[in-house]
C-alpha cells in the first residue's frame, strides 16, 4: 500500500510584463508564476502535499528541457486549478463586450492543456471559480461575459472592495453528488467574487448548484466516462473561523483528495 502523501498540482497565476493593474518594481520585465496562499493552504489541511504547476511553453525559442505538461500529469495525483482574472471571450467564440473584458488567453492556454493533460492521465481535477469557468469553457461551454451587463435581473456576484466578505445563498440540485456530500442540507451560504458565469453548460457536465434567486450556476461535474472532473464557482478555500456561517469546505476536499487516492490506487 503506497502511504505517501497525495501529490497535487495547482495551476499557477502568471503575470506576464505589462499586465493591467499590476505593479511589481524590480521583476517588471520578468514572466512570473505565483500561487495564492490560501489554495496551497487548503490543499495543504487535507494532508496532501500542494505542487504549483508552472507554464511549460511549447512554442518557446529557448528549449529549457524536454518536460511537458504530460509529465506533471503522469508525476502528480490530482489538480486544482485556483482562481484569477477572465477568461478571453475568444475562448468561447465571442469577442469581448468590453476592453477590460478581454480576458488572459496565455493564461486560458496554459490551463487547458494542463486540464487536458491530466484528463489523458486519468487524474482528477478539481477547479475554483475561474477554474470551474475554464472547465465549461475548455470542454465546450460558454459564458456570460459580465453579469451585470447581460443579467442585469441577477443578484449581486461580486462586490468591489468586499472580495471574500461578500456572500450569497446557494441551492444543491437534489440526487447530484455534491447534494450527497451535505445530506439534510438543501442550501447554504459562500462567498462570491465573480463578475462572469456559466451561460451555455459544456456537453457531458451536469449543474450541481445555483444561486437560488436567480438561477445562475455555481456547481458543475463531468458525468461523462473518465476521471473526477469538478468546480464551484465559490472559493472553498476561504472557509474559515472568521466566516462560520459559510458552507464548510471539509466534503468537498476529502472528496477530491479521495478520488485522487483512487486514481492513484488505480495506476
Amino acid at each position: 500500500m503506497d502511504t505517501r502523501p497525495l501529490l497535487i498540482g495547482l495551476s499557477a497565476r502568471i503575470y506576464t510584463p505589462g499586465s493591467a493593474g499590476v505593479e511589481l518594481p524590480g521583476v517588471w520585465t520578468k514572466t512570473l508564476h505565483y500561487l495564492e496562499q490560501s489554495a496551497a493552504h487548503w490543499v495543504l489541511s487535507g494532508g496532501a502535499v500542494a505542487v504549483m504547476i508552472p507554464a511549460v511553453s511549447e512554442g518557446s525559442i529557448v528549449v529549457r528541457s524536454d518536460i511537458d505538461l504530460g509529465h506533471y500529469a503522469q508525476a502528480l495525483d490530482g489538480l486544482v486549478l485556483q482562481g484569477g482574472n477572465d477568461l478571453a471571450p475568444t475562448q468561447y467564440g465571442e469577442d469581448p463586450l468590453h476592453p477590460d473584458w478581454a480576458g488572459d488567453p496565455v493564461r486560458d492556454a496554459y490551463e487547458m492543456a494542463l486540464v487536458r493533460a491530466f484528463v489523458a492521465a486519468g487524474k482528477p481535477v478539481f477547479g475554483i471559480c475561474r477554474g470551474l469557468q475554464l472547465l465549461n469553457v475548455c470542454f465546450g461551454g460558454s459564458l456570460w461575459q459580465d453579469i451585470p451587463t447581460q443579467r442585469p435581473e441577477a443578484v449581486e456576484h461580486r462586490v468591489a472592495g468586499r472580495y471574500e466578505r461578500h456572500f450569497h445563498a446557494v441551492e444543491f440540485v437534489p440526487g447530484t453528488h455534491l447534494a450527497g456530500l451535505y445530506p439534510g442540507q438543501p442550501r447554504a451560504t459562500t462567498n462570491s467574487i465573480h463578475h462572469q458565469g456559466i451561460k451555455a453548460l459544456a456537453p457531458g457536465f451536469v449543474v450541481e448548484a445555483r444561486c437560488p434567486d436567480d438561477g445562475m450556476v455555481e456547481a458543475i461535474r463531468r458525468v461523462e466516462p473518465g476521471p473526477f472532473v469538478a468546480g464551484v464557482q465559490w472559493h472553498p478555500e476561504f472557509h474559515g473561523p472568521e466566516h462560520p456561517h459559510t458552507l464548510d469546505d471539509g466534503p468537498i476536499l476529502r472528496d477530491f483528495l479521495a478520488a485522487c487516492l483512487r486514481a492513484r490506487a488505480a495506476r
